[in-house]
């Protein structure tokens, strides 16, 4: 009888959490028994590392053979443990040794020629294999993703045979590297859009604070276009929030090693659900706001959206986190994004346009029920809300001299800054005992508040996102204090009737 231990990765939500494969080789008729609660991806692993094992040239062991995946209460998945079942069972087998075994993960998906095939998750077990000391092998996809990871450890490898040679010290596998694989981060540029004054002031707030943006106009003008360009304005990622946003869209197969450092925009259509927006699924796997963490959630047509999948945005708009629970696993994914949502004044989307070419043909109960898909709940928690009035054929043919994103982000990146310096958070973050330590109003302005509160009938909630808004503003113009003239301003952008 021959034992031998490997080590790989369970994904549960974005901890990887580590898995002893134990292969134990034992007289007796022939057979592979796998235990240990594997998936249905995970049992299947038998036939393909059998036929992986066979064409790379080795013998598979014509004895009882049985891999133990520990701990036996973590639900494993995938096809993940396809390579470090096959190098365990080579290691059994004496047909290589083990000595290296421990200070090695190993994780990949082995095709029946031998080949390796990427994962999921390969940032979070490259996080997780970094903590334990290990160098962390894997297909050369998913390596050129784990080596994103801070002072990782990552082998990259083709084949079978290639794992096997590195894991005998025969031929050592090389790490991928990373100044070859990240490239330039470019966005589109805000002086793009012609026009839309007070639209681009409203995301320049949106960029210094990280508020939510709500834009309301007729179709064609320019909303899609601003929202695309927040990215390109907002600071640079941090290397701790790159690595989160990757790690995320990792999970899902969604991260390419070259966009490293990119704020992730994402653009979900209205017919998403609430599990596609949320995360969900019997293995919870991330929704869209999940993978817009640290960057853009775009909801263009707000009103289109069904009104459950609207709900279920209220709680993480708060909270920047998503619990997911299920009878068997509970997980939770981070959800730290910035709502921008885009929608017409009405069905027919030409209601106060004044455009005599296109006049609204709306009833007035329609226009109500357009506007009334869209909750007072979900509007009071939306920062910003502005109208983008359609613009003249001049306006959009004539060139004028606009300020570029670059500009923009400049004087972005300065209210951040004083932020991060004055309460270690954006703006937008700030809860209530911070609000009344950073945001402390004279008798004028706190006067203007009370009244301006009254006549809008603001909730508590909105009262203290006017603040924020206003100190972000405050922030912008590089003001210690929030004035009347800056609490004016946020007031104004809480004005649109949707």
């Amino acid at each position: 009888m021959s034992l031998a231990i490997t080590y790989s990765r369970a994904l549960s939500g974005l901890h990887a959490e580590l898995v002893t494969v134990e292969v134990h080789l034992a007289n007796g008729l022939p057979a592979f028994n796998l235990v240990g609660l594997p998936d249905t991806e995970v049992r299947e692993s038998r036939d393909r590392v059998r036929a992986a094992i066979q064409t790379a040239g080795f013998e598979f062991p014509a004895r009882k053979l049985t891999v133990n995946l520990a701990p036996a209460d973590v639900p494993k998945e995938s096809g993940r443990f396809d390579l470090p079942i096959a190098i365990g069972i080579l290691a059994a087998s004496g047909q290589l040794p083990s000595a290296r075994l421990a200070e090695l993960e190993f994780g990949g998906e082995l095709g029946l020629n031998g080949d390796l095939r990427s994962v999921r998750g390969a940032l979070a077990m490259a996080l997780a294999a970094t903590k334990s000391g290990r160098s962390l092998v894997l297909p050369r996809m998913s390596a050129t993703e784990a080596i994103m990871a801070p002072n990782a450890s990552v082998y990259a490898a083709d084949t079978l045979l290639q794992v096997a040679a590195h894991a005998a010290g025969r031929a050592p596998l090389s790490s991928p590297d990373v100044a070859e694989v990240v490239a330039p981060i470019t966005y589109p540029d805000l002086s793009d859009v012609r026009g839309q004054t007070q639209a681009k002031r409203a995301l320049e707030i949106a960029a210094a604070g990280r508020h939510s943006l709500l834009m309301i106009g007729p179709p064609g003008t320019g909303k899609s276009m601003l929202a695309h360009r927040l990215p390109g304005i907002l600071p640079p990622l941090t290397e701790r929030e790159s690595v989160d946003s990757a790690a995320v869209l990792s999970l899902v197969g969604r991260f390419k090693a070259e966009q490293f450092g990119q704020r992730p925009i994402r653009s979900p259509h209205h017919t998403a659900s609430a599990v596609a927006m949320v995360g969900g699924g019997s293995d919870p796997r991330p929704g869209e706001i999940s993978l817009a963490h640290h960057g853009i959630l775009f909801l263009d047509e707000l009103p289109e959206f069904d009104r459950k999948v609207l709900e279920v945005l209220r709680e993480p708009l708060e909270t920047r986190h998503i619990n997911i629970s299920r009878a068997a696993r509970q997980v939770t994914f981070p959800s730290h994004f910035t709502l921008i949502a885009a929608m017409n004044p009405c069905p027919d989307g030409y209601a106060g346009a004044n455009i005599p070419a296109r006049p609204c043909r709306c009833t007035p109960d329609q226009i109500s029920r357009y506007r009334g898909r869209i909750s007072r709940p979900l509007l009071d928690r939306i920062d910003l809300q502005v109208q983008v009035a359609a613009q003249s054929a001049q306006t959009l043919r004539t060139p004028v001299a606009s300020e570029s994103s670059a500009v923009v982000r400049a004087r972005v990146i300065e209210a951040s800054e004083r932020q991060l310096a004055r309460q270690g958070m954006p703006n937008a973050d700030l809860t209530s005992s911070a609000l009344d330590e950073h945001c402390a109003l004279d008798t004028p302005t706190e006067n203007l508040l009370r009244q301006a509160s009254d006549r809008m009938g603001l909730s508590g909630r909105g009262q203290h996102r006017v603040l924020r808004v206003a100190r972000t503003i405050a922030d912008i113009a590089g003001a210690a204090r929030i004035s009347t003239a800056h609490l004016a301003e946020a007031l104004g952008y809480r004005r649109v009737e949707a």
